[in-house]
């Protein structure tokens, strides 16, 4: 049981990861890179704390999933950037990484 819930543990990470990096990649290339958007680790802090507040197993998918959200930007995260671009260059961008 111990072993399962580590499994999906470390899944929903990996998907909140990758749905972060792709946001950060992708979405925000397509939108232009505005300076109004929040950056994506406050997305993941917000659902870390929504899951303190659901009741049922949900809470460990919704915890970690944002987890995995807010390491996909850790660098913004540790500078704490809150609003603005990141003034990116999209040939330079690479997917697997901690931005």
């Amino acid at each position: 049981m111990i072993i399962t819930q580590i499994i999906i543990f470390f899944i929903a990470c990996f998907i909140g990861y990758v749905v972060g990096r792709w946001g950060d990649n992708y979405v925000n290339f397509w939108m232009r890179d505005p300076k109004w958007t929040p950056h994506h680790w406050i997305y993941g802090a917000l659902l870390m704390a929504v899951a303190f507040f659901i009741k049922d197993n949900l809470n460990f998918w919704v915890f970690s999933f944002g987890l995995g959200v807010l390491v996909s930007d850790l660098k913004d995260f540790m500078k704490f950037k809150i609003i603005g671009s990141d003034n990116k260059n999209k040939e330079k961008v690479k997917f697997w990484n901690i931005d």
